[in-house]
């Protein structure tokens, strides 16, 4: 007999959430960037302004927002593939292909990008505006629930790229990782695997990420997806990377720490498996 221990549907959510208290600075400066009209600030650039119109604290503005958008977004994509995954491999006695575990993370990821959405604008409204969470109340009762879902679309196609990267890739590279026989289930391991799928995250969903937060911070200038794409593509195919490093620096650490978190609260909190060898 053995025992295994297997992530609750929920885990994901607290796991996001710690790893966003870390980086949500990094994500505050990433979102300054992406919604600059002309390149004019690199990163740190960028943070000494925030630091001398507000001082450090400002690093944090939105961090409410951020929370919310954790606990939408995340949980919905974690709950979806961790449950699904975990209920094909008992089934199968083994994991899954690597296919399958791409089509499992796109669909949570949409399914997540598009349930977070309204924590998600109001997030990059707090970010840029310096305002809180009755940033969301305000759009509401004002503008009305499609502001709240405003860039719905590319939300979800982010979602679903981010998750694909993340997710589906910290499998396989763990699976990977553990086949060579050199490693066993550690935090060293956690950390090689979420390290990797932080990389191919970044690359994956870096367009659809600066054309999400220009029309989540549109103010009507953006008739839809297509003209927000081909507005951004006239300031040539390096805007649709504008921020890669920073965020990269972002998604990287906050995808190890993700991950990091998550095999923890698995380990000794996660739900106990015996199975008969």
């Amino acid at each position: 007999m053995t025992e295994t221990r297997i992530s609750r549907w929920y885990f994901g959510g607290i796991a996001s959430c710690a790893a966003a208290c870390c980086t949500h600075p990094l994500d505050l400066i990433k979102v300054h960037l992406q919604t600059q009209q002309e390149v004019k600030m690199r990163m740190t650039g960028m943070a000494m302004q925030v630091v001398r119109s507000d001082g450090v604290l400002a690093l944090y503005n939105g961090l409410s927002a951020s929370l919310c958008r954790q606990m939408t977004y995340s949980m919905t994509r974690f709950a979806i593939y961790e449950t699904v995954r975990d209920k094909i491999s008992s089934q199968n006695q083994g994991p899954m292909p690597f296919y399958q575990k791409i089509l499992l993370a796109a669909f949570g990821g949409l399914t997540g990008g598009f349930i977070g959405t309204p924590a998600d604008m109001v997030n990059v409204s707090c970010v840029c505006k310096f305002c809180c969470l009755k940033t969301g109340f305000f759009f509401f009762f004002t503008e009305g629930i499609r502001k709240l879902f405003s860039g719905a679309s590319m939300a979800a196609g982010r979602g679903a790229m981010v998750t694909v990267g993340q997710l589906s890739c910290y499998d396989q590279a763990k699976q990977l990782v553990l086949g060579t026989g050199l490693m066993t289930d550690n935090i060293f391991t956690h950390f090689v695997a979420s390290f990797i799928a932080g990389g191919c995250a970044t690359v994956l969903c870096q367009p659809m990420d600066v054309v999400k937060t220009r029309l989540m911070n549109s103010k009507g200038e953006y008739r839809g997806v297509i003209h927000c794409l081909s507005d951004t593509g006239k300031l040539g195919p390096k805007a649709f990377y504008k921020g890669l490093v920073p965020a990269g620096i972002r998604l990287i650490p906050h995808t190890v720490l993700t991950f990091i978190f998550l095999e923890q609260l698995r380990l000794y909190f996660g739900i106990r498996v015996v199975t008969s060898t």
